[in-house]
């Protein structure tokens, strides 16, 4: 008999990272972690982003509320240690969060700087790590690590950029850290979703013509959603994805296997 509790994240606790407003993938996902069950830590950027996800936070019942911008010293231990002693455990994580500096994102990535590429790697990848780390000892009887990233990380998209290598290497990130953290139960997962119009996303030179494109071409007929991003990966989540681990889920209604982004 299949218990209905394991598609739940009733009494689950998580952390979710990377909301700047309401078009926000992560924004999604924590509206889905929610509708399941889970209590939420829920975080903002700066001062500039506070007023535009405090709302948010408080329809999701968050019971954590904390700054964090990860190229600030000690914040993201400071969230971790805050999580700790609300909580006790985490049992999910979400990092959503890429940045590079706008002359190297819209540049060639043959002329990306050297200080550019550090802080796109550092920002966008390497923090994943660090949020691993900290999440580790949270999770004495498992649980889950997500991250976005993007069909540019396997094939060039235009004007992606140097977007497109530091998605390769968060993706191979997230493949060894499942492979070191499986044994304690712990799984990880990139989710790529299919174009999706966010702030971050507007940054790309030429966004919207991507996104007529994709709703053009794809299987399912039709652009994927905040929503649609949001549930399939809330379910990974759930003990009925256990022994799911190091993939990459494509959330993009089968573009990926026509080649395109």
């Amino acid at each position: 008999m299949f218990d209905p509790s394991i598609i739940t994240l009733n009494g689950k606790k998580g952390l979710v990272t990377g909301i700047a407003n309401e078009h926000s993938i992560a924004y999604g996902c924590a509206k889905a972690f929610r509708f399941l069950g889970a209590d939420l830590a829920i975080t903002y950027l700066n001062d500039k982003a506070k007023p535009y996800v405090e709302p948010l936070a408080k329809e999701l019942e968050a019971a954590l509320f904390l700054p964090l911008d990860v190229s600030v010293e000690g914040q993201l231990e400071a969230v971790f240690e805050a999580v700790e002693k609300q909580f006790g455990q985490l049992d999910f994580v979400l990092h959503s969060m890429a940045f590079a500096p706008k002359e190297d994102l819209h540049g060639r990535v043959v002329d990306c700087s050297r200080e550019g590429f550090l802080k796109a790697m550092d920002i966008s990848c390497h923090s994943f790590i660090r949020m691993a780390h900290l999440a580790e000892p949270l999770m004495p009887n498992g649980g889950t690590l997500f991250t976005m990233t993007y069909y540019g990380a396997h094939k060039v998209i235009e004007n992606y950029n140097i977007m497109g290598p530091v998605k390769a290497a968060l993706e191979a990130v997230a493949q060894y850290l499942a492979a070191e953290l499986g044994h304690k139960g712990i799984r990880v997962h990139s989710i790529s979703p299919g174009p999706v119009k966010t702030r971050a996303a507007s940054g790309i030179t030429d966004f919207d013509k991507l996104l007529e494109e994709a709703a053009e071409r794809a299987p399912a007929g039709r652009l994927v959603s905040i929503d649609d991003v949001g549930l399939a990966t809330a379910a990974l989540a759930t003990d009925a994805a256990r022994l799911l681990t190091g993939d990459t889920l494509y959330v993009d209604g089968g573009l990926h296997i026509l080649g395109v982004g």
